[in-house]
Parts: structure tokens; sequence; C-alpha cells
């Protein structure tokens, strides 16, 4: 009976795996507006992102040398990573320069604020947050229902979570690429093959 059940799951997984480009179709597609919103706000703002590279931790930079090359290298590896991924093309390559971005994110602009990108309810900028709420509801009803009817507000912690999880996405697509039938690697490796 064990046996018979562990040949049936067997079998439905074998079935399932003729489906697994959708996982990395699905990884490809939400990691693309993560990466247009840095690309974007970079490129357009590039004068910006050079002066917080620049900027002492005081002032609330990044303090790093050559400031001008090293945002126009972060910027043309999202730009590009922003195109290959969609495309699917060269995906385990173009991972690995977009993996150590959001390394360097993490370490450089997150870890000093932790793990939560969004503020637990004990921490003081959500309890800030939590008496602004109120503090507004009791003096403007109208304003106070019209910022939480759909839902409560919250406040970012810009800890290491969400960038550490893009990370994580990244080293997916290295170690296992764009995937079957969506992804450029896919086409030109069958052409390569003929």
């Amino acid at each position: 009976m064990l046996k018979k059940i562990q040949q049936y799951y067997d079998a439905l997984v074998e079935k399932c795996k003729h489906a697994d480009f959708l996982a990395l179709l699905a990884i490809r597609i939400y990691l693309l507006p993560v990466i247009y919103e840095g690309a974007h706000s970079k490129v357009l703002g590039f004068s910006n992102t050079v002066a917080w590279f620049a900027a002492p931790h005081s002032q609330g930079g990044l303090d790093l040398p050559f400031p001008t090359f090293l945002a126009f290298l972060a910027t043309s590896t999202e730009v590009l990573g922003l195109i290959l991924i969609a495309l699917g093309l060269f995906t385990r390559i173009i991972a690995i320069p977009m993996a150590f971005v959001m390394s360097v994110a993490s370490a450089m602009v997150h870890w000093s604020h932790g793990w939560l990108a969004i503020a637990s309810n004990d921490m003081e900028s959500a309890q800030r947050m939590a008496g602004f709420i109120h503090w507004l509801s009791v003096n403007f009803p109208g304003r106070y229902n019209y910022i939480t009817e759909l839902g409560d507000p919250v406040i970012l912690n810009n800890g290491m979570e969400f960038s550490v999880t893009y990370f994580i996405m990244l080293m997916v697509l290295f170690f296992y690429g764009g995937g079957r039938y969506v992804s450029a690697d896919y086409w030109l490796k069958r052409l390569t093959l003929r």
C-alpha cells in the first residue's frame, strides 16, 4: 500500500515537472517591477544617486569612493538586468551582478535596520505612526476614514528582508536559468543543439 502511494506520488511529481518553467517565469516577472523601480530612479536621478553615494554617513549617504563610477555600474547593471531578465536572456550570467548589487544594498543600506522591511507594532516608528493615526481619527475623522478605508497604514523599517528575498530569487535564476519555453536562453540552446 505504501509503495503504491509512493508510486502515485512520484508519477504526480513527474507530471508536474512539465510545468516547472512557470516557477522560474514567476520569479522573473516578480523581479521586473523591483528592478525597474531601482533602475528608473537611478537613470532619471543619476546626479542624486552620485550625490547619495558620495555623501558621508552622517548626512545619510553611503560615503563610497568613486561615486560617479559606482553609480554608473549600479545603474547600468540594473538597466541591463531589467532587459535580460525580462527576456530570459543570459539569465544565469546577469543574475551574478544583480545578486551582487542586492548584496551591497543589503549590507550598506538595510543592514543597520535589522531584518524587518515593515516596522513591527513594538518598534518606535510604528508606535509613532499609531499615535499619528489616533490623532488623525480624533481631529480629522473624515481624513482618517479616507486613509484607512483600504487598509491599515504601515511604516517601513527599511530592513534587509526584501533585499535578501530578491537575492535568493536571483540565486534561483542563477542555478536554474530563465526556464523552458518562455526564455530566450531556452530557445538559443535549442538552436545551438541542432
